[in-house]
This record gives structure tokens, sequence and C-alpha cells, in this order.
């Protein structure tokens, strides 16, 4: 199947299940964070989310379900929503509000810089090495 379908599969699953999740009122007990009034509440306690960050998670799963259909897709579906993590991660640093439309700071900065960081790398970096593996 290859690292780019593998890795887009994988995340897609986890992100729909996140997208999921976030709402089950069991699984987001906790309040507002200070500076985030955004957030409905945390999942897990840990992450700040609301329905519309949950509808995102569902829409970037979903991409990222539909990215793992193909090679090429996968390397472009990495590539766009590698990049745009990233700049959502460094835009949760000085707006963890989201501009009042859902919540980006605390716990999600590092998931949202990790997700980015991996999907850039498997869409930048691993093509070439399984074009010369396969070769």
């Amino acid at each position: 199947m290859g690292l780019a379908r593998t890795a887009a599969l994988v995340l897609g699953g986890i992100y729909v299940l996140v997208g999921i999740a976030g709402f089950i009122p069991a699984l987001v007990p906790a309040g507002p964070d200070e500076g985030m009034e955004s957030a409905s509440g945390a999942l897990l306690g840990m992450f700040p989310t609301n329905a519309v960050h949950n509808i995102v998670h569902l829409a970037i799963g979903a991409a990222l379900l539909f990215g793992s259909t193909a090679r090429p897709t996968a390397i472009i579906v990495s590539r766009v929503v590698g990049a745009t993590y990233v700049v959502v991660g460094l835009a949760g640093i000085p707006f963890p509000n989201g501009f009042g439309l859902l919540p980006l700071g605390g716990a999600d900065i590092l998931l949202h810089l990790a997700t980015g960081a991996a999907l850039l790398y498997i869409g930048y970096l691993t093509p070439a090495e399984e074009a010369s593996s396969s070769a």
C-alpha cells in the first residue's frame, strides 16, 4: 500500500474518531479554558474543542481517508493537510481562541504541529524513497 496511503488511512481514521468523540459528552468533561471562550469543553480533559472543531476534524479525517485511495492523492492530501495543520498549530500560539470560532490553543498546538510535520514529511520526503526502493 505504501507509506503515504497507509498514513492517510490511519490518520484519517483517527481524525474521524476524534471528531465523533468530541460530540460525546462523557469524553468532553472539562469546561472552557482561560482565554479560549470558543471552547465548549476539552476532549479527554486535555484538548479544547467545540462543535465547529469537531466538524473540522471530521472533514480532515474524510479528506485523509479519501487520500488513502491512491498514492498520488495521498501525497497531495498529505501535503495540503500537513501545511494547513502547521499553520493552524502556529496560529494557536498568538490566537488560542481561534478568532472566537474554534479553540486552537492548549494541547491542540502540539498535536496540530506534530500531525502537520508528520504529514509534510510523508508528503514531500517519502515519495522519493518509495520510488527508488521499487525500482
